[in-house]
């Protein structure tokens, strides 16, 4: 990794596992990105979902992310990000150097080709009708194991561009494994590509990194039945604070 001009600190350790933080970025950005799932050894589909997604979302919709040096690179982390459109697993997936985990609607696998194709990108199928314990087991699994997860707190895409209410489910997680958050906000994706709609828009997108989010035991000291939406709303309170504008 040092050809591509990143050194590293370390910003915690969770249960064993180093949690690390990019302090620097990449000398040449575009080709060390690119090359960065090949040297952590994730499979090819994953490797080349990656790296097409990115390219495609350069050229045609000037795809760009901020902040990319705060996301926590190594150890049990989840990426936290609004939720707007179809593009936004794969572009949450280019602001970390290595595979991670996704959560996706149970009925996309029922289809041939995406039932073949999905489970090799990493993705874990969730029932949305309810709640999907099946699917958060695994997602605890996952991070336990000292892997990397992309949760969307609001639970779906949003109908008209704007932040919706924080779903329990994130808090739920957070609770029952205490791994840091990066939250994420991204922009220009509904404009883009908007739920219920198959005309795609040649609209800029970004995608902004915030701050890591640390969690103790002091966090879910205090039991209830509101914890986890509590937990949740926290999360969501620093995904509204990241603007362009103000960049966080």
């Amino acid at each position: 990794m040092k050809s591509c001009g990143v050194s590293s600190k370390k910003a915690s350790r969770y249960k064993g596992h180093d949690v690390t933080i990019r302090d620097a970025r990449p000398s040449n950005a575009l080709l060390c990105h690119s090359i960065i799932p090949s040297l952590l050894a994730v499979n090819f589909y994953y490797w080349l979902g990656y790296t097409l997604s990115r390219l495609l979302a350069k050229i045609f919709f000037r795809f760009r992310i901020l902040h990319r040096e705060r996301m926590i690179q190594s150890g049990p982390v989840i990426l936290a990000m609004n939720h707007q459109s179809f593009f936004d697993p794969p572009l949450a997936g280019n602001a970390s150097d290595r595979a991670i985990f996704f959560l996706a609607r149970r009925t996309l696998l029922d289809h041939w080709f995406w039932g073949w194709l999905l489970p090799k990108l990493n993705v874990i199928p969730v029932d949305q009708e309810g709640s999907d314990r099946s699917a958060l087991k695994a997602l605890i699994r996952i991070l336990r194991a000292g892997e990397a997860a992309l949760v969307f707190p609001e639970g779906a895409r949003t109908l008209d561009g704007n932040l919706q209410p924080a779903q329990p489910g994130l808090g739920l997680v957070i609770a029952k494994t205490l791994a840091p958050v990066v939250p994420m906000r991204i922009f220009g994706a509904h404009e883009a590509w908007p739920r219920g709609s198959n005309k795609i828009r040649l609209y800029p997108i970004t995608v902004i990194v915030g701050h890591p989010i640390f969690f103790n035991e002091t966090d879910i000291a205090v039991r209830g039945k509101g914890m986890y939406r509590r937990l949740s709303e926290r999360v969501m309170n620093e995904i509204a604070k990241l603007s362009i504008d103000g960049n966080d």
